[in-house]
């Protein structure tokens, strides 16, 4: 969620600037040998479920697992279970899921957690499960232990027990802040140590300190000490990826040394838009974790209190943002790259039989920004998981949706445009079918003529005297928009106190709002997101117009 997001890099600048040298220029002697590595024997470990083998994360079965997923704050969002269903039409193999221990927020309860990961099988998901009352802990006053959070894992035991397939343990979401990093392997140690002798069997994952992104290099110095403390070897460590992994150095070095080592590792969480720290580098995050054939998780599905890292607009999977888009349709994306895990009843290693070729996509529903495709379903010798529809152009092919029944609808597309569509079948194993003929889909003009953007605007929460608003404002235009003035009207005398992803400039009713620096560009079929609280006194009417650099926009 963006509450904790924001504290990602707070107050540790004047550090950073020294600790990243640090970071790609550590010598760790011995702590990363991979003949270390190799002293404890994995064959005379339990397999149970979800294990690590030789430094991969391994199904029962013994069949390499490889995360492609998102985060999702079901914590905040109790309500918003539909997620799972959602992420996973999105091609996503892996959901990790926000939890509270108590000690900060409400503690989520043994039915709730046993709910979960019911949806998450029913939605053939792989679980990670978090606590996320740790995070920053040493530094946010706030947070809580590990130990406490050990303790909240004992307690739901028998709602885990026999879940090893399905479920992995993730102890606490960046249980240590900048301040004295080191503190972190001994409570790390003691927390693994607590729930093995809980007699827990599960995959176990732990964050690094940093808020996650360990650039003063603890977790990375002391991996091999933290792993052989865990009697069982099922032990996965996480990094945290954001504005202090901006160069591709530091992301390749970082990846490769847990990999040399033979010391299990993925990315639990990373962002990509740029922010008052920096400009993280997610084409390198992914481009390297599907190189090495490691996991990675997304932050996050919706819900952050500032929207920059919002995948999808509203938990709505038609909305998605251009963080979204890159997600899920991206070079190296969850579409692209994610395989359903065996576990689930599809997936055999053994099969390289991909389904037959499905029909020609038939258009219905052509609206000026969306088409409803829908196509005669593939055949395949074990089951199709899934489809893939692609926008076929002279520049090649690029993914625009994924499916799990023989129809989708396409949306953020430009009014009066013509677009060809085609559809691949996709079965578990990752097998692709040949792709469909194609489509021509011209939409709609629509709109309000010489209009290039569309607003929508929302209340999201009221109180007496005050209210939270968002305002998304997508480029319906055939070229970037940037940087941009928005401009609209209060009528009620409603005034905005606060606001992220702009700065705002208001006379009497009139609003005007330049953009932050990670909302200064709006690509083409993009949107950006505004959220703000104001002021009000009674009634709270909506902006009746908006316009963009004087533009009138369409008002949805």
């Amino acid at each position: 969620m963006r509450t904790a997001r924001r504290n990602t890099s707070k107050s540790f600048l004047p550090r950073l600037l020294t600790g990243l040298a640090a970071l790609v220029g550590l010598v760790v002697v011995g702590a990363l040998c991979p003949a270390a590595a190799l002293a404890q024997e994995p064959d005379a470990r339990a397999a149970t479920g979800l294990h690590i083998g030789d430094g991969r994360l391994l199904e029962g079965n013994g069949n390499d697992f490889v995360m492609r997923g998102v985060n999702h704050a079901h914590t905040w969002y109790p309500g918003e279970t539909q997620s799972l269903a959602d992420v996973k039409a999105l091609g996503a193999n892996t959901v990790r899921v926000v939890l509270s221990d108590g000690h900060r927020w409400s503690e989520n309860s043994p039915e709730d957690v046993a709910a979960v990961v019911g949806q998450c099988k029913a939605n053939r998901l792989i679980c990670v499960l978090e606590v996320h009352d740790t995070t920053g802990y040493g530094e946010d006053a706030a947070a809580g232990t590990l130990d406490h959070a050990a303790d909240y894992w004992i307690g739901l035991k028998d709602v885990l027990a026999g879940e090893e397939d399905y479920v992995v343990v993730n102890i606490g979401n960046e249980p240590w802040g900048n301040t004295d990093p080191a503190g972190w392997t001994e409570p790390t140690v003691a927390a693994i140590g607590k729930l093995r002798a809980a007699g827990f069997q599960h995959t176990i994952m732990v964050d690094a300190p940093n808020w996650g992104q360990d650039w003063q290099g603890v977790m990375r110095a002391n991996a091999q000490s933290v792993y052989d403390a865990d009697p069982t070897g099922n032990l996965i460590f996480s990094i945290h990826m954001y504005s202090v992994y901006d160069t591709a150095q530091e992301i390749t070095d970082y990846l490769n040394a847990f990999v040399d080592a033979g010391l299990p590792i993925l990315i639990g969480e990373f962002g990509g838009p740029a922010d008052q720290w920096g400009d993280p580098d997610e084409d390198t995050m992914m481009a390297t974790a599907e190189q090495l054939g490691l996991g990675y998780l997304a932050w996050s599905w919706s819900g952050n209190t500032d929207p920059v890292l919002d995948l999808a607009l509203d938990f709505d999977p038609s909305r998605l943002s251009s963080w979204g888009e890159r997600i899920f349709h991206g070079a190296d994306g969850i579409a692209r790259t994610a395989k359903e895990a065996t576990v689930f009843g599809g997936g055999d290693p053994d099969d390289t039989r991909a389904p037959t070729t499905p029909g020609t996509p038939a258009a219905s529903a052509v609206t000026d920004d969306s088409v409803t495709l829908g196509w005669a379903a593939a055949t395949d010798d074990v089951g199709v998981a899934g489809y893939d529809v692609v926008r076929v152009g002279d520049d090649g092919e690029r993914d625009v949706a994924v499916s799990v029944t023989n129809t989708v609808t396409v949306t953020g597309l430009t009014a009066g445009t013509t677009y060809t569509f085609a559809v691949y079948a996709r079965d578990a194993a990752g097998n692709r079918s040949a792709r469909s003929a194609t489509v021509d889909v011209t939409t709609d003009e629509g709109g309000t003529p010489g209009a290039t953007c569309s607003v929508g605007y929302r209340v999201v929460g009221e109180w007496p005297g005050g209210f939270q608003g968002e305002i998304a404002v997508r480029n319906t235009g055939t070229a970037p928009i940037g940087p941009w003035t928005l401009a609209f009207a209060f009528a009620d005398g409603q005034t905005i106190t606060n606001m992220w992803g702009g700065t705002p400039a208001q006379n009497a009713g009139v609003v005007s709002v330049t953009p932050a620096s990670y909302t200064a560009t709006i690509p083409v079929g993009g949107t950006v997101t505004l959220g703000f609280t104001a002021g009000k006194d009674g009634t709270n009417t909506a902006p009746a117009a908006f316009s963009l650099d004087g533009t009138d926009c369409v008002t949805t």
